[in-house]
Formats: structure tokens, C-alpha cells, sequence
């Protein structure tokens, strides 16, 4: 966990690639633990080949089975049907010539924003625009909750302590 906050949390992330990862992932962690997703986090990525949006769309229900069985990743049916289906939304959002990164960080003017660092809410109004947001391009677990810890992880907005060393890093 100490060495996911030093060198990950709360860094900018612009690639949609790996925003759509974090998603992704974000999503699978609604109900546990962050600890319980970073432990599997290897094992997500070798079940959902590597968070290939283009691949994982293409997966039909004999590859929800096998997910199903996979003692590396969580093994919920609705999040794996979720993220099947959110790779097809990203996709079709492509195809459409709109980029996953300005579309999520167009929430946030396309900086980081910094809050101070002592409250830190469960969601927020931005959150619950992205949130919706996503839902209206067919998204799923993608709750304002979700969405906000995911805003956290990628660095769109700064909720590192007033104290901690990384809030002028990940800020800048």
C-alpha cells in the first residue's frame, strides 16, 4: 500500500488506456477493500489480457465462465459482465473520435484539482457528473463513489495531506 501511494496515487494519468484500467479496476473494488484489488492487480491484468479494451469486448459468456473460475482476480459475475461492456462504451467512444482522457478530465478543466488534503469526501457534485456521465455512454459500477476514488488514483484531483511529500508531486 506505502509504495502504491509514493510512487501511483494521485498522479496524473492522461493515457485512456490506463485510465480505463483504473476504472476498471476502481469498479471491482466496490464493496472490499483497495488492498484486496492491489494484491490481485497482477492477476487482473493477465485474466483481462493486459486491459485490451479491444480484446475484453470481444469476450462472450464461455469467457465469463473461465473468468468466473479465476482464483487471481475477484470473481464477481456483474463486475466481469461490467467490464465487458464498459470496454465496448470505451470503444464505441473511440470510434466516435472522442478520447477517454479528455472526456474524463474535461470534469475537471483537464487539471488536477487540489483539495486540502484534512476532508476527504466519499463523492462529490464532479463525481456525480462523471458518473453520470459514464452512465449515459452505457458505463456500469461506475457509481459517484467509485468515480471519485478513481478521480483520486489518477490524479484529477489532489487529496494528498497538506504534510504529505507527494502533494506538490502529483499536483505539478
Amino acid at each position: 500500500m506505502e509504495a502504491y501511494h509514493d510512487a501511483e496515487w494521485g498522479v496524473p494519468v492522461h493515457d485512456s488506456r490506463e485510465l480505463w484500467e483504473m476504472l476498471v479496476l476502481e469498479s471491482f473494488q466496490a464493496g472490499l477493500s483497495w488492498r484486496t484489488i492491489l494484491h490481485r492487480r497482477e492477476g487482473f491484468r493477465r485474466a483481462f489480457e493486459g486491459f485490451d479494451p479491444a480484446v475484453i469486448a470481444g469476450y462472450g459468456p464461455d469467457k465469463v465462465e473461465q473468468l468466473m473460475q479465476d482464483e487471481g482476480i475477484i470473481r464477481a459475475r456483474a463486475k466481469i459482465e461490467a467490464t465487458i461492456g464498459n470496454a465496448r462504451a470505451y470503444l464505441r467512444m473511440k470510434a466516435e473520435g472522442r478520447d477517454f482522457s479528455e472526456f474524463v478530465w474535461s470534469f475537471v478543466g483537464g487539471s488536477t484539482v487540489v483539495n486540502d488534503g484534512l476532508v476527504l469526501p466519499a463523492q462529490t457534485e464532479v463525481s456525480q457528473a462523471l458518473s453520470k456521465a459514464l452512465k449515459a455512454e452505457g458505463f456500469k459500477f461506475v457509481g459517484p463513489t467509485i468515480v471519485y476514488a478513481f478521480m483520486q488514483a489518477v490524479g484529477m484531483v489532489d487529496d494528498h495531506h497538506p504534510d504529505c511529500f507527494r502533494r506538490a508531486d502529483a499536483s505539478a
